[in-house]
């Protein structure tokens, strides 16, 4: 099996598997058989796509039984393809072949109460499972050098393939062109780090080191938009989802007309539907045909695609996702004081509530590339208050003119929220902001776990190093919009296993409100604190390392205790303990003994800190 060949097939190929795998209900009413499908994709293309979708409908499964099966589908739509006359097989709906293919396996784990029900529940069944899946795989992570460029030099087009399968069930809601792309990365890499003939190069870990974030990073961050898009729509409904994506669209593409934005908002907001749902071949067609649909209408969208359109249809999402905004229209006026002034706004916001507030949204968003999306979503939200309460019977005359004021405030409060952070991060540098957000979020948020804690505070580091020095003209989209996947993260994590009532509330009752809710929160009330147990504060020898990124990390582990054990310590006693900590380390550092030195020292720093706490 020539995987390389056939990734390369479907780079070339421009993705008809969108159109030619559509779902059950589309293949009843357009009766297109397997064959056609074949056809259509030719058999490489067909093979990849049916290893990604037995991966990750099956994922508890081995990449023997996945790539059995694409073998066994790919060889029916062949023949299919090959006959003169349909049989019935040849005439079945191409999902319904998929799942009775999985179906007709024995023992593959979970499967047997979806294959136990009908069409259409079956197909829910199967979509389920991806759900299900998620929390008991290993995430992805670099590969093993030695292994892979073992397997490299002796099975070279397999292990691509194997590739495909891990990234496939590790991610089962991952789209295909992104895994794909990966792959070819993937194998680049062995070639370049494995050698040829003569073996692997010298520095193989370094080698793997160096270019296996090139592999693993866009999965990561694709997976992690994925998840994030998904969880917006979960938990805060499709009208939200399309408020949001009409923001960035109004945003991307400034000089497109209201038509033309809400159709695409509405295509968008229909893929993220599918792709959520798990539902691989329609949410590859939605995405195709959404591209098709940009780059055919560019000269009226944006001057910036264009180079993005001609690129091949795989890498054409990922290049005008990040494509720079369009230029604002020249005759744009900066102000839309129709939507306060004119004496007919009223009217029309009783009539058609949501177009007229979406009319807003957009004209506001596109004359403001500067603002994040999330703060767009709060002046559209504190518009449609000012209406409700001034379109009133009886509100007096001057009650439009309090929204202006209002929102002046509320964009002053963001940009200084964000300006003050970025002027502590270029004050203190990394480790020591990082310090700065695990006070923070370990007094909202005691219950996280350490390495909860330092994980979600790296990953707002890393922006504020990433958004810092951008011009104020790009720092609130940057911070803000980065900062919201953390958060959402975070509040995927309260969703799976509760943190506390302040995090439930601020994840739960708004999306666009979520980033100064939390930000508002303050110490955990319904904390119990931890009880100083001899083991909760221990001190060895390892404190010595010269490694600076470990001995870094045993601080933090050490901060985020003291938070939890004294949720209420003040920055004079948390200096005084820092100072006491730092002067023993440095004595018994300086030992010929220091794990003796600890062993005494060490109890003694407690009691005089527990003095200390208690004052």
């Amino acid at each position: 099996m020539n995987w390389r060949t056939i990734i390369y097939g479907f780079l070339l190929v421009s993705l008809t598997v969108a159109k030619a795998l559509p779902r059950i209900s589309r293949d009843i009413e357009r009766k297109t058989s397997i064959g056609q499908r074949f056809s259509q994709l030719h058999e490489k293309n067909f093979k990849a796509i049916a290893l990604i979708m037995f991966a990750q409908y099956v994922p508890g499964g081995t990449f023997g039984r996945a790539a059995g099966m694409a073998e066994g589908v790919t060889d029916l739509a062949r023949s299919c393809a090959a006959a003169t006359r349909d049989s019935p097989d040849c005439l079945r709906p191409v999902d319904r072949i998929f799942f009775d293919t999985i179906c007709q396996e024995k023992n593959l784990p979970r499967i047997a109460d979806c294959c136990a029900k009908e069409d259409p529940e079956r197909n829910y069944c199967f979509l389920s499972l991806k759900n299900f899946s998620q929390g008991f795989i290993p995430p992805l992570g670099r590969p093993d050098a030695e292994a892979a460029c073992r397997n490299y030099s002796q099975h070279k087009q397999p292990l691509t393939g194997y590739f495909i399968y891990e990234v496939s069930r590790k991610l089962p809601f991952l789209p295909a062109p992104t895994i794909l792309s990966a792959a070819l990365r993937y194998e680049e890499m062995l070639k370049n780090c494995c050698g040829g003939a003569e073996g692997p190069s010298q520095h193989l870990e370094e080698c793997f080191q160096t270019q296996a974030p090139k592999v693993v990073k866009p999965v990561r961050e694709d997976a992690l938009r994925q998840e994030h898009t998904c969880g917006i729509l979960k938990k805060f409904g499709e009208r939200t989802l399309k408020a949001l994506k009409l923001t960035q669209i109004s945003q991307k593409f400034p000089k497109a007309d209201f038509v033309t934005v809400h159709k695409l908002v509405l295509d968008v907001a229909d893929m993220h539907k599918d792709c959520c749902s798990g539902d691989t071949l329609d949410c590859m067609r939605d995405r195709e045909d959404i591209l098709n649909y940009i780059c055919s209408n560019q000269h009226t969208l944006s001057s910036k695609i264009q180079q993005c359109c001609e690129k091949p249809l795989l890498q054409r999402s990922e290049c005008i996702i990040h494509v720079e905004n369009d230029d604002k229209p020249a005759d744009l006026s900066p102000h839309i004081r129709e939507f306060i002034e004119d004496k007919g706004t009223c009217e029309r916001f009783a009539q058609e509530k949501d177009t007229h507030l979406a009319r807003f949204l957009y004209e506001y968003s596109r004359r403001h590339p500067e603002f994040s999306a999330q703060m767009l979503l709060r002046i559209g939200k504190g518009y449609e208050d000012l209406l409700q309460e001034c379109c009133r019977r009886g509100a007096p005359s001057s009650c439009h003119s309090r929204g202006e004021e209002e929102l002046r405030k509320h964009i002053y409060e963001t940009e200084s929220v964000m300006r003050t952070s970025c002027d502590i991060y270029n004050e203190k540098g990394d480790y020591y902001f990082q310090n700065e957000l695990l006070m923070s979020f370990t007094k909202k948020m005691p219950q996280l776990t350490s390495t909860e804690l330092i994980k979600f505070t790296k990953e707002m580091t890393t922006i504020g190093s990433k958004c810092c020095q951008l011009g104020q003209d790009r720092l609130l989209p940057c911070a803000e919009e980065n900062l919201d996947l953390v958060l959402g993260e975070i509040c995927r994590r309260h969703l799976a296993d509760p943190i506390n009532p302040g995090v439930c509330r601020c994840c739960s009752s708004s999306y666009a409100f979520r980033r100064p809710c939390i930000g508002k929160l303050e110490v955990d009330d319904s904390y119990v604190p931890l009880t100083l147990t001899p083991g909760l504060f221990t001190f060895h020898g390892d404190l010595c390392t010269t490694a600076e990124k470990k001995l870094q990390h045993r601080k933090q582990e050490m901060l985020i205790n003291l938070l939890k054990y004294k949720p209420q310590i003040s920055p004079e006693q948390l200096g005084s303990v820092t100072a006491a900590f730092t002067a023993m380390r440095e004595r018994c550092c300086g030992e010929t003994d220091p794990e003796a030195c600890f062993l005494k020292e060490g109890p003694e720093l407690i009691k005089r800190s527990e003095k200390m706490l208690s004052a």
